[in-house]
């Protein structure tokens, strides 16, 4: 039997929300004393297939990442179209939205995740794997992404 819900405990990302990517990056590459990374776009619906509460989302996102060792630290910077990231920016500004774990068997884990009241709250492709969020603000007090890569 494995391990706990997910079958494992390594963190492998930190998620934070922020109203300017291109500030919040050059605060980041000043306090690492790195190169202040680069950002991108998410995927437009028809090639992410987001999902958001259950029905389908124009949302994107521009994001930056900065690698810290065994941790990557993302950034996202939501559009306007509903997602959790425009909810969570909403309703409680910038901060730490999720910590992600990288997974295999991404269906049963949402069975799991959801069967001990955890609901799914967006999912959506990206090249190379897919991602999940799951509600597990009322036990853990953060979100938890699920990260399964094709690889």
């Amino acid at each position: 039997m494995e391990k706990g819900f997910l079958g494992t405990n390594v963190i492998t990302q930190i998620g934070i929300i922020v109203r300017d990517i291109d500030k919040v990056s050059q605060s980041y590459a000043n306090f690492f004393g790195i190169e202040k990374p680069k950002w991108f776009w998410t995927d437009p619906v028809d090639v992410a297939r987001t999902e958001f509460k259950g029905a389908s989302s124009e949302a994107r996102a521009k994001l930056a990442f900065l690698d810290c060792g065994q941790l990557q630290v993302e950034l996202i910077e939501p559009d306007e179209h509903p997602s959790t990231w425009r909810e969570f920016l909403d309703e409680h500004g910038e901060g730490v939205h999720h910590i992600a774990f990288v997974i295999k068997g991404m269906k049963e884990k949402i069975a799991v995740l959801e069967a001990n009241q955890m609901p799914l709250i967006q999912r959506g492709e990206y090249t190379g794997g897919r991602y999940a969020y799951m509600d597990t603000f009322k036990e853990l007090k953060v979100m938890v992404e699920l990260l399964e890569n094709d690889n």
